[in-house]
């Protein structure tokens, strides 16, 4: 059977294995850090797209979560801007997203290693930190924004473009919204972006996405302090939410790539982050990844050589996701315009979300991979 090397085993690289052993492969997974991810990161959504592309690996039923339906839009003010249906979307924990696509692969008997950080590679034959070596017949890599496998296809590789927001949030508990569970809201304060959505135990999952030139260094207390300030002037939870929540995420910088010209080389490959991330603000990071295992396993399965594989992927990947990760970079720069900048966004997406023939952002959710060609 065909061996394919398998670099990173976060959500893209631990889906792409499923893919390619459901399409005839042997896949064996590798992963830098020496243990698992359990209990690490934040919460994700996945939308419908990326809900469609695990049902036809036949995993849509092991991902839990809650639904998250609708999506309501509102200013610093608590201004109704408008609110539309996102059926088909669940938020769950990262972690536990991470755990059950992991327990899937072992189900099925495909080999994670840990601890294993890739330096080199000839090909699909690599090369780790630790002096172990690895051969197969086809190298991927789905290692993420900082990905040494783009790197090695292409030395002249862009580097990621800091989109000029932070990425924080927490888990509140005990504080009264006003909504319904699983409605996510989107609210765009003076100073700083909120989302929040009310769990169906009662507790409310919320991030925010305050504008900075770099990551603060600041102890947790400052930076709750320095959440507080931002929120200061808004009518909405957002200042509750913030003292409520034990343990407030560490701040992040978010990065995207606008355009990675080479995704293959020598029978390696980029797909996921490593390829195209995107501003959190397009809500469609784990969903592309999953889009990304599901067709590649496809063209990996159907082509006559590995190299027609991934360039028939590419053709059917690149116009997708390059205009997704154009779709989060206007997304994420209505986050934090000045005052007459609100005013102007605020009239466009009241306008935008009142007119039932118009839902610009359908073709991001609408889109679906399938199995069956």
């Amino acid at each position: 059977m065909v061996r394919a090397l398998v670099i990173g085993g976060g959500i893209a690289g631990t889906v792409t294995a499923i893919a390619l052993d459901k399409a005839g492969f042997t896949p064996v997974v590798y992963e830098a850090y020496d243990r698992t991810a359990e209990g690490v990161g934040a919460f994700l959504s996945l939308a419908a797209n990326g809900m469609n592309g695990l049902e036809a690996l036949g995993i849509r039923d092991v991902v839990h979560g809650f639904a998250t339906p609708r999506m309501v839009v509102q200013n610093g003010n608590s201004r109704l801007l408008g609110e539309f249906e996102s059926p088909g979307m669940r938020t769950v924990p990262r972690s536990d997203l991470y755990v059950t696509l992991r327990d899937e692969a072992a189900r099925r008997g495909i080999r994670i290693e840990y601890g294993k950080r890739l330096v080199d590679a000839e090909g699909p034959r690599a090369r780790f930190a630790d002096g172990t070596e690895a051969e197969g017949d086809l190298l991927i890599g789905a290692d993420g924004l900082r990905s040494r496998v783009r790197r090695l296809i292409d030395p002249r590789a862009p580097e990621a473009r800091y989109v000029g927001l932070l990425n924080t949030g927490g888990i509140a508990r005990g504080v009264p919204v006003d909504t319904e569970p699983g409605v996510m809201h989107m609210v765009f304060g003076r100073r700083c972006f909120l989302g929040y959505v009310l769990n169906p135990d009662g507790d409310v999952w919320w991030f925010a996405n305050p504008a900075a030139d770099e990551v603060p260094d600041a102890t947790p207390e400052q930076w709750r302090a320095e959440l507080l300030r931002l929120f200061a002037r808004d009518r909405t939870p957002a200042r509750s939410l913030i003292e409520a929540t034990p343990e407030i995420y560490a701040p992040w910088a978010t990065y995207d790539f606008p355009r990675v010209p080479t995704w293959h080389r020598n029978r390696m490959i980029i797909i996921g982050d490593a390829a195209h991330a995107a501003s959190p603000a397009s809500g469609q990071g784990a969903s592309m990844a999953i889009e990304d295992a599901v067709t590649l396993g496809r063209c990996l399965r159907d082509a006559a050589d590995v190299e027609r594989a991934f360039a028939e992927y590419e053709s059917l990947r690149r116009e997708r996701v390059e205009a997704v990760v154009a779709q989060g970079k206007r997304n994420g720069d209505q986050k934090a315009p000045g005052p007459v900048g609100r005013l102007l966004r605020d009239f466009f997406i009241a306008r935008a979300l009142k007119d039932p023939n118009r839902d610009e952002q359908r073709w991001l959710w609408d889109h679906r991979v399938e199995w069956v060609s």
